[in-house]
């Protein structure tokens, strides 16, 4: 018999986080994370993670797991998560798998094999170099030219993404493409996602942003910086950390770093939206509104034969 999975996942804060906490209450759940900032110690705020009273209240896995200058590969994170679900249904648990970083998602639904290839930081920091003087433009021409299939599936403005399949195909001698297979994965999995029409996703975003501000992602960046963690760390090149690390540099106000995180946000949405799409048959899609949950909580109770 295959192991239950249960996947929610759709865009920045449409309301993922509360569905999976009602959801695993009430089905003696246990929450994975999928999202490739909340693996951070340390970045709380920004990153939206669950907060104390809502970890007490539900196990949740893969939330602090690194340090801000740590690298978590894609295969490590794959690695992790499979052994979170057996783990929790060895306990007779329902394992959620809650978040919207795309890759981490579909790694484990679609049973993603993922070359084993470890960072080369010189490497990269010669990338970076190079993206920040030419623009990002010329990494994404040279990936497109060493692997189109691969080009074809991340954003040109992804510098962090670019150049790790550069990494890969330049250590390995072949395209990424090439090296990541999939493989039916051994789940009996059940996805939902929540969406909301583009406006009221956006209110979110403001008002998610500027309450991150009132709950002092300020001071939390600048407590960062202090334990000396660099802003060209890929972790705080997050949204909202950037912004306020240049506010903090004198480089922006501070009215300016908020609205380019709002923005930012937005158009990071659009992303989303691209790996998990509203065609998907293998979603089924709910309105995050009033009755979402309620609705949810039938599909899974449907789903497990409690109906």
């Amino acid at each position: 018999m295959k192991t239950r999975l249960v996947v929610i996942v759709g865009p920045t804060a449409v309301g993922k986080t509360a569905l999976a906490l009602d959801l695993a209450e009430r089905f003696g759940g246990e929450i994975i994370g999928a999202d490739s900032r909340q693996v951070y110690r340390g970045m709380d705020i920004g990153t939206a993670k669950p907060s104390a009273d809502e970890r007490a209240r539900i196990p949740h896995h893969l939330i602090d797991i690194v340090a801000p200058d740590e690298v978590l590969s894609l295969g490590q994170y794959r690695d992790l998560a499979t052994r979170c679900i057996a783990e929790i249904s060895a306990r007779g648990r329902l394992p959620f798998m809650v978040g919207g970083t795309g890759q981490y998602v579909k790694a484990i639904v679609e049973g993603w094999t993922v070359p084993e290839v470890a960072p080369d930081m010189a490497l990269r920091a010669q990338w970076e170099q190079e993206a920040r003087e030419h623009g990002p433009q010329m990494l994404y021409a040279r990936l497109q030219a060493a692997d189109p299939v691969a080009a074809s599936r991340v954003d040109a403005r992804n510098v962090r993404r670019v150049i790790r399949y550069l990494e890969v195909c330049t250590a390995t001698g072949r395209p990424v493409s090439e090296l990541q297979r999939k493989e039916p994965p051994p789940y009996d999995m059940l996805q939902i996602g929540l969406t909301l029409p583009r406006p009221a996703l956006y209110r979110r975003i403001d008002e998610r942003v500027d309450a991150m501000i009132a709950g002092g992602l300020v001071d939390e960046v600048r407590a960062l910086l202090a334990r000396g963690y660099s802003t060209d760390l890929p972790s705080m090149s997050s949204f909202g950390y950037k912004q306020i690390a240049a506010y903090l540099a004198g480089q922006l106000t501070l009215a300016q770093a908020i609205e380019s995180t709002k923005k930012e946000t937005r158009r990071f949405v659009q992303r989303q939206y691209a790996w998990f799409r509203l065609d998907d048959p293998n979603i089924v899609w709910l309105d995050a509104d009033a009755r979402a949950t309620m609705r949810a909580g039938e599909i899974v109770a449907t789903s497990l034969g409690q109906v």
